[in-house]
């Protein structure tokens, strides 16, 4: 491959990276909401619920940080802390009623948001990005599986 194209591949799709974050928070912290806090509550939307590693699982954040996202949503009755029913000593971690509210409210006017920046692509162009994204993460993933050496 030619470096200066993989360079600039890497630039770019880090820079892209970069401007939907900038972009998206914007619009999260708008709702009086963080990022982490954001995706907590949008993933745990519509569920009965997850425990903290099947929330790690779905999530941008890292088992170091959820717990104190989780908190912090707590102390705003966001979300509530119960026992599992299969696991004694697990928790599950879900939506209370307030949370409920709010993730109807909220990521609808997130996805309407977001699809603002989309809507100036074309059909085509939308299925070319998809498209190359969905290869280049399967490449990632056959690279992960094989484990190849890092230098």
């Amino acid at each position: 491959m030619n470096p200066s194209i993989f360079l600039s591949l890497l630039r770019e799709l880090a820079s892209t990276y970069q401007a939907f974050e900038v972009y998206s928070s914007a619009h999260i912290r708008s709702l009086d909401l963080t990022p982490a806090q954001f995706d907590i509550v949008a993933t745990l939307g519509n569920t009965p619920g997850m425990s903290p590693t099947e929330l790690g699982e779905h999530t941008l954040i890292t088992k170091g940080t959820m717990t104190g996202v989780v908190d912090r949503l707590s102390d705003k009755g966001l979300v509530r802390r119960i026992a599992s029913p299969s696991d004694g000593r697990g928790q599950i971690v879900q939506l209370t009623r307030e949370g409920e509210k709010l993730f109807a409210r909220i990521f609808p006017a997130h996805l309407e948001y977001m699809q603002r920046v989309f809507d100036q692509l074309s059909q085509d162009e939308l299925a070319a990005i998809t498209a190359s994204l969905s290869h280049l993460r399967g490449a990632f993933a056959v690279a992960h599986a094989n484990k190849e050496e890092m230098p």
